[in-house]
């Protein structure tokens, strides 16, 4: 089927906090995709069976539109009878991200674009994720994660005091886009932090937060792209930054000296076969003042704008966005869902 023109569902949306981010990404994946040949079908499956008409309605900001996770399974059967090709994902977080939409399509016989379902929990659970890390000889930030029903306030002070100190970041344990997320300077913001990322998740992590520079790394049919700085106009890369022009500057190749570079490459590279993700991915570092790279996370579906950080890595080496677009779908034969 490479090559070849397709038929694709290209999912948007979905029931998450990134649902917004997601509708982002894939207005850029739906015209790279026609402009590629292949005849799409847009799915949200937040919809179930009451999807829109019309590529306008799927792009534009929600309008009283009620959206649950309740309605994933319906509109994935809804493509059944459509003889899909394959469904390309363009959804961000929480059962989009985190394996749930891979194993209804897997068991569907849906063959999809990036990395399977243990890989991509795996992925979304930064808590597990960092002890995977780590196993493989990948430097993480110190830190613990706690649960909403079952944690104690003081001892989470305690933890803090004696392995982490101050900074740290405060932020749910399977949410992207720097939702939920706090730096605390001392002790006296902590317990507003904890309930601010319990909104988002029954899961919060909490580790040391590093000084430096924010570096990140796209890895494509397992092979590294170029080292990607961020300079942001906050001290964090925060969802402002990210989604406002202007608020953040991007310098491909990243200026680091030659040996930091590929150390750093080599950490992504680690982290992301780990976890066994496949097709794409991209890791997130911290580079401290003491030229320590701490890896953050790996991203199984990051942002695909035409502006995002993947095709920012992959236009540094003459790869266009719609090319990008065309090895994904491509590399999806090769997954073996």
């Amino acid at each position: 089927m490479k090559n070849e023109k397709l038929k694709i569902a290209l999912f948007v949306g979905g029931a998450s906090s990134e649902r917004e981010v997601s509708k982002l990404s894939s207005k850029s994946i739906y015209s790279a995709l026609l402009s590629l040949g292949h005849e799409v079908i847009l799915i949200d499956p937040a919809l179930g069976n009451k999807q829109y008409t019309g590529s306008e309605k799927y792009f534009s900001p929600d309008c009283e539109v009620k959206v649950s996770t309740k309605n994933y399974s319906a509109a994935v059967n809804s493509i059944m009878k459509d003889e899909i090709d394959l469904a390309f994902l363009g959804l961000h977080g929480k059962w989009g991200e985190d394996g749930t939409i891979q194993s209804l399509l897997e068991l569907c016989g849906i063959r999809y674009t990036g990395s399977g379902v243990l890989a991509s929990a795996l992925s979304m659970d930064k808590g597990k994720a960092k002890i995977i890390y780590q196993d493989n000889g990948v430097l993480v930030p110190k830190g613990l994660v706690i649960s909403k029903s079952s944690y104690s306030f003081k001892d989470i002070l305690e933890s803090i005091k004696m392995s982490l100190g101050f900074p740290i970041v405060v932020k749910p344990n399977d949410e992207g886009s720097t939702m939920g997320l706090t730096i605390c300077n001392d002790e006296n913001e902590i317990d507003k932090a904890i309930e601010f990322s319990f909104q988002f998740s029954n899961k919060t992590i909490i580790e040391e937060f590093i000084p430096g520079r924010e570096l990140t790394v796209g890895i494509l049919d397992d092979k590294v792209l170029p080292v990607l700085e961020i300079r942001p106009k906050h001290e964090l890369y925060d969802f402002e930054c990210k989604y406002t022009s202007g608020m953040s500057e991007y310098i491909v190749p990243a200026q680091v000296d030659d040996d930091t570079f590929k150390h750093i490459q080599d950490q992504a590279l680690k982290a992301y076969r780990s976890l066994g993700c496949k097709g794409y991915a991209r890791a997130d570092f911290r580079l401290s003042p003491e030229g320590k790279s701490y890896c953050l996370e790996v991203n199984t579906l990051p942002g695909m704008t035409s502006t995002s950080l993947i095709p920012k890595m992959a236009n540094a080496i003459g790869i266009s966005f719609e090319e990008l677009i065309s090895q994904i779908v491509n590399l999806s034969f090769d997954n073996g869902y």
